[in-house]
């Protein structure tokens, strides 16, 4: 069903969502998004009850605009030492190089899906949004946050996911292109090739569900954002075009590529953490193939080369560091996110958006 504009559903001024990057930024860059008129959004996927309340927080203090928590919701699997035996097998050489060793005591992640008690620590904030990745928690759960009266979004990169998240209401659906960087949020199949770009997507989901829709992957600017709306989104996600700014945690070695010819070829890769996720390709991705074979299951495949990525990164290698980035970098500027997000609004051309979202 063609979508029409809302005004309200939000409460942003302007149609814009910064993405939530986990690793590279904390509360800073949500904050600056917000108060310029966009829905800031912060990461909390890799950040533990106690950094959750006290980023939240910061936000609270920082901003009287609304905000988005961000949580992964992937299936929790177990972990299988053999599987991580081999694994470590394959990694080896690339240890000797730096003449390192890996830590097998280290059996733990960063990455958890949402629960019960991550809820209870942010319900007493009444988030005004929250956005999930990989699908949606389970029903009870689901159930417990919308009685808080916020608003929920989560990605689709597939007509069918974005039917489901229809079904299982949420209020607006994030239609993540195959240019995007990071993680897919893909959940009904693990089958790269139904992924499609972001026009395809975004038309056909537009055309399938009655609720808002935000286009993702690749809307870097005020062209792509006007390209967006025409297609029917109710608002974009941007995320790659603020990895330079000032509020962003970006590594040195991270930001040196964007700013380089290598941040013309990403790819999706499995290699980094165990899911397909878009990256400026390098040596690590080459050489044990973009959708690797034998790599163990997300996130655990993060504990290796989180240690191998050290070691090469002290001396001053980013071959082997996940260097997450959309397909078009060109965009991103070393300013502060509170004026790029003006910019992107300031040349738009449909200036009748310039109202209350």
């Amino acid at each position: 069903m063609k979508q029409s504009y809302s005004y309200d559903w939000l409460g942003t001024t302007f149609p814009i969502i910064q993405a939530p990057m986990a690793g590279v930024q904390d509360s800073a860059l949500a904050i600056a998004v917000s108060k310029a008129g966009g829905l800031g959004s912060l990461p909390c996927a890799m950040l533990d009850a106690d950094e959750i309340a006290h980023q939240v927080s910061l936000i609270k203090k920082g901003t009287t605009g609304p905000f988005n928590l961000n949580f992964f919701c992937h299936e929790a699997v177990e972990y299988s030492e053999s599987k991580h035996q081999q694994w470590r097998e394959r990694l080896k050489p690339y240890f000797d190089e730096f003449s390192g060793a890996y830590d097998a005591s280290i059996k733990s992640v960063s990455r958890v899906p949402f629960n019960h008690d991550i809820a209870d620590v942010i319900e007493g904030f009444a988030p005004p949004v929250i956005s999930f990745h990989f699908g949606l928690p389970e029903k009870a759960l689901l159930k417990r946050i919308k009685s808080w009266g916020c608003k929920i979004l989560s990605s689709a990169t597939t007509i069918e996911e974005a039917i489901l998240l229809e079904e299982m209401g949420v209020d607006g659906i994030i239609a993540q292109g195959l240019e995007a960087g990071g993680h897919r949020g893909m959940f009904l199949s693990n089958d790269i090739s139904m992924q499609m770009g972001l026009s395809s997507l975004l038309l056909q989901i537009v055309d399938r569900v009655r609720i808002p829709v935000i286009a993702a992957g690749g809307v870097c600017d005020a062209r792509s954002i006007d390209a967006a709306l025409v297609l029917g989104a109710s608002a974009v996600q941007v995320g790659t075009a603020y990895l330079l700014c000032n509020e962003v945690n970006t590594s040195t070695l991270h930001r040196a590529a964007l700013k380089s010819e290598k941040a013309n070829h990403t790819a999706l890769t499995n290699v980094f953490t165990g899911k397909p996720a878009r990256g400026i390709s390098n040596r690590i991705m080459k050489e044990l193939g973009y959708m690797s074979d034998g790599v163990p299951a997300f996130p655990y495949a993060s504990m290796e080369m989180a240690q191998l990525k050290s070691l090469a990164e002290k001396q001053g290698s980013g071959d082997f560091s996940s260097l997450w980035s959309g397909q078009n970098a060109s965009t991103c500027q070393e300013i502060s996110a509170f004026e790029l997000t003006q910019q992107l609004v300031k040349n738009m051309r449909n200036k009748s958006l310039n109202g209350s979202f």
